[in-house]
């Protein structure tokens, strides 16, 4: 009798495709690819995260949590699964802790992400458990590197970038910023660039409830969300 090809392959997390594929891992990755959309760029004093905010009419916006502080100079943007994202934010700020108190030093933004990234990876091969539906964009400003953006993947792979997407318009972004990003944005053209590209893909027009950003300049290593009447000016400015 024919059997298709994957066929119970994808029951079990620990199990290998014949042809090398994890099913449960790429099921993981099409979960955020359903996501919001999230943009992370890197500017020439600091970064900024932006994210899409889906309200339903009767939803109270500030109740929608898509961008997270995870220390005073490091932040993250999600996309895929929110209460994956909430467990793995809360060991990331366990971790930077640890950090802290054993090095006494700030953990860089490099650093952390390969922690989270390492909880991860163990979750794509025990049993019993399934990968975390959501990919993080974890970005801010510290001694080592500078101003830094990584992009976490459902598998436990980890990539830096200057500027990058995640979610459901995450092509469509990376498209405008592969022809408009440049290194030396100040930070007022960075903000307008990553709201020029949510513009692009919402099927509305763009207002300050659809949109929240954050940001962690080099002046101050601090991470901190715009409030409203600051992001209202910038989607006028646009």
């Amino acid at each position: 009798m024919f059997t298709p090809a994957g066929l119970g392959y994808d029951r079990a997390i620990t199990i290998f495709s014949p042809d090398g594929r994890l099913f449960q891992v790429e099921y993981a990755i099409e979960a955020v690819r359903r996501g919001t959309t999230a943009i992370g760029i890197c500017y020439k004093d600091g970064v900024v995260l932006v994210v899409e905010k889906r309200i339903l009419d009767l939803q109270e916006p500030d109740s929608i949590e898509k961008i997270f502080k995870i220390d005073n100079h490091i932040g993250c943007a999600i996309a895929g699964l929110t209460a994956d994202a909430r467990v793995l934010i809360d060991q990331a700020r366990i971790q930077c802790q640890i950090n802290l108190l054993t090095y006494d030093e700030p953990i860089s933004v490099k650093r952390l992400t390969k922690k989270v990234c390492e909880l991860k990876q163990k979750y794509t091969q025990y049993a019993g458990v399934r990968p975390f539906g959501v990919s993080l964009l974890i970005a801010g400003v510290d001694d080592v590197d500078g101003p830094s953006v990584y992009m976490t993947d459902p598998s436990g792979a980890y990539w830096g970038y200057y500027a990058t997407a995640i979610g459901a318009g995450a092509q469509s972004v990376r498209e405008i910023l592969e022809k408009e990003y440049k290194k030396d944005l100040s930070k007022d053209e960075a903000i307008l660039l990553t709201l020029k590209c949510l513009k692009s893909i919402l099927d509305e027009e763009l207002d300050p409830s659809k949109a929240e950003i954050a940001l962690v300049d080099a002046s101050d290593k601090k991470f901190k969300i715009l409030p409203p009447d600051e992001l209202k000016n910038y989607v006028d400015k646009l």
